[in-house]
């Protein structure tokens, strides 16, 4: 399969000078300064003109591979193109266009050549332009091969997909026969049918299905009885198809003659074209039999249409009608098995048919013993009556359909409920509900419901008096020695003691008491009045809370003694001022210094997120409105709309 919708758009030769002029404008530096050495004035000229060389090299190649080359593409395709595109002319294009290829990379390096001796920035530079000018005169000169690919490839892309290996069906005859009206019995393809000649003026595809195999079907316009020299373009396309592809042909006989010619300029037709029909299977169909039948047709004519069938062995005579579409099957599939006999016998003829065979084993079926194994037929078919059981449902259902279709208002829809299955047919039309009484009847649809039910309750009962029996409030520690219920005891406390540990654990740097429990407690007065409302002798509670201050005042005062008798060192008051203060969440650094390097880094970490960062989905912000690149910079000759 060859798409020629693949190949890339041809450009004029002044739309090529424009693409290639602007391309070597923006991809190449565009300032030069006259201080600079010579060598540096040559690099930078010599770069413009390699530049420039080398993108007029990439087009024209790729143009080059792109369009197919007749000597190694299927010979079908080869001889169409010659028919539609003339082979001289086509290859006379490519030639131009490859020999202007060559004569710009000469150029190239002739001018490459004269830069290398260049000696001042003005002769560079003329030097420059001068390649450039010859380049582009070269391209200009290839417009009218440039147009006419062009040309060629908009009629290529429109050629339609043929497979020329794959198993085909090709349709061939007079003008208005009906090869177009029996193409759209076959396939999708939906072809224009008008009673008037060369409604199809070039191949036209289709595609259908027999045997679970893929078909390709082919319209062809009509052929005239007349020289092969003096057959025009369209004509000559039919006759191209069929003589390179291996297909099977249909030839189309209106012995209706409504199309104009008459049954023995058909036949003549026929014999002017039969070297063509060589090697593949051939139907000859006896088109619109609605009009006229075969049975009408008179003795002349007959042995006109026999002696058709007699000059190629092997071939078929089938009628057929493309409006009743009366025998267009039949048609079908005898072009179809003829086809895959052919292709079978051909393909058990090659190299690989011993690979093939090796590699295939058929199985037969023996029997295993002397017992016979009937088919099984199921009883509604055995019992006559009820066979027919089935058939008088179909009527049913169709007497059904028809009210239906009819809009009869009575109608409410087929009643299937008639057929339900169910051991007492009385069942059929009674109401099922889906709650009752509150409840889903699908929970109740137990089978062995009340016996469950049933041995459910006898247990409840019996759960009931084994309670009655047992004395519920009797302790059981009543029971145990007085060495193990200490022992129980001394667990109990150990298990409290986990507990309170745990707990303790689970508070670290929180007080154990809220903060607005905290606030509550006052002075000691506060205390002392609380503890007497509440019937409590507070003088112990007293005594101790003043010997505990009073031992920190007395250990405070005595430091601070200490302190004045000495000078204290840096490193003690640093520490005491790191005791007495509550560190704040996130101090850890060992000076100023190591703190704000880290909130440095923290900072730039983020900026390579935030750089793109947006409020939501919806925001559509443009950081920089006028990017310096886009906005900055020489603009050369040539389109200023982009960069």
């Amino acid at each position: 399969m060859y798409n020629f919708k693949k190949i890339q758009v041809v450009p004029t030769g002044k739309e090529f000078v424009d693409i290639v002029l602007t391309r070597t404008q923006r991809k190449t530096p565009t300032q030069l300064h006259s201080h600079l050495p010579v060598s540096a004035i040559r690099r930078f000229y010599m770069r413009k003109v390699k530049f420039t060389q080398a993108t007029i090299n990439e087009k024209l190649d790729h143009i080059l591979k792109d369009f197919p080359i007749l000597d190694e593409i299927h010979p079908f395709y080869a001889d169409l193109m010659n028919v539609l595109y003339d082979r001289d002319h086509y290859k006379l294009a490519l030639g131009q266009v490859n020999t202007a290829r060559h004569l710009i990379d000469n150029v190239a390096k002739d001018y490459i050549r004269l830069l290398k001796f260049g000696d001042s920035l003005y002769r560079c530079k003329q030097l420059k332009r001068a390649a450039l000018g010859r380049m582009v005169k070269v391209l200009r000169r290839q417009g009218a091969s440039f147009e006419y690919l062009e040309e060629v490839r908009k009629h290529m892309a429109r050629l339609p997909n043929i497979d020329p290996a794959t198993r085909t069906l090709l349709m061939c005859g007079y003008p208005n026969v009906g090869k177009s009206s029996f193409m759209n019995k076959l396939t999708r393809a939906n072809v224009e049918v008008q009673p008037y000649a060369f409604t199809t003026k070039s191949l036209l595809v289709g595609h259908t299905d027999y045997k679970y195999l893929r078909w390709q079907v082919i319209d062809t316009p009509g052929i005239l009885d007349h020289p092969l020299e003096d057959r025009n373009t369209i004509e000559m396309q039919a006759i191209t198809a069929m003589a390179h592809l291996r297909c099977t042909i249909i030839y189309f006989v209106d012995i209706s003659e409504q199309c104009g010619y008459s049954i023995k300029q058909q036949c003549e037709l026929f014999h002017s074209i039969m070297p063509l029909f060589a090697n593949k299977p051939l139907v000859i169909a006896m088109n619109k039999i609605d009009a006229r039948r075969p049975e009408d047709l008179r003795p002349d004519e007959r042995a006109l249409i026999e002696g058709m069938i007699a000059s190629v062995p092997g071939s078929l005579l089938l009628p057929m009608s493309s409006m009743s579409e009366e025998g267009v099957t039949g048609v079908k599939e005898a072009a179809c098995d003829m086809l895959l006999a052919l292709r079978t016998e051909m393909k058990m003829k090659g190299v690989k048919k011993d690979e093939i065979a090796h590699r295939l084993h058929v199985a037969l079926p023996e029997p295993r013993d002397d017992r016979e194994r009937p088919a099984y037929i199921p009883e509604t078919v055995v019992l006559g009556t009820e066979g027919k059981v089935a058939r008088r449902k179909l009527s049913e259902w169709e007497e059904q359909q028809r009210l239906y279709q009819e809009f009869d208002p009575d109608y409410s829809g087929m009643d299937w409920r008639q057929w339900y299955l169910l051991d007492d047919p009385d069942w059929r039309y009674d109401t099922i509900p889906e709650f009752m009484d509150g409840e889903n009847v699908a929970d109740w649809m137990d089978p062995e419901l009340e016996e469950k039910l049933a041995e459910l309750l006898a247990e409840e009962i019996e759960r009931e008096r084994q309670l009655g029996d047992m004395d519920i409030d009797n302790d059981y520690t009543s029971e145990l020695t007085g060495d193990q219920l200490e022992r129980l005891q001394r667990i109990r406390e150990m298990r409290q003691k986990i507990i309170n540990e745990h707990r303790l654990k689970k508070i670290k740097n929180g007080s154990i008491l809220p903060k607005h429990k905290m606030s509550s407690v006052g002075t000691v007065g506060e205390f002392e009045d609380q503890l007497a409302a509440m019937g409590i002798d507070a003088e112990a509670a007293l005594k101790t809370l003043r010997e505990d201050a009073r031992e920190r005042s007395r250990s405070r005062s005595r430091s601070q003694s200490q302190a004045r008798g000495r000078k204290r060192s840096r490193e003690e008051m640093e520490e005491d001022r790191r005791l007495s203060k509550t560190p704040k969440p996130g101090e850890g650094f060992k000076d100023l210094k190591q703190k704000l390097k880290a909130e440095k880094l923290a900072r730039n970490a983020l900026k390579l997120l935030n750089r793109d960062g947006r409020q939501g989905e919806s925001d559509r912000r443009i950081p920089d409105e006028k990017p310096k690149h886009l906005f900055a910079g020489k603009r050369g000759i040539g389109k200023t709309d982009r960069r």
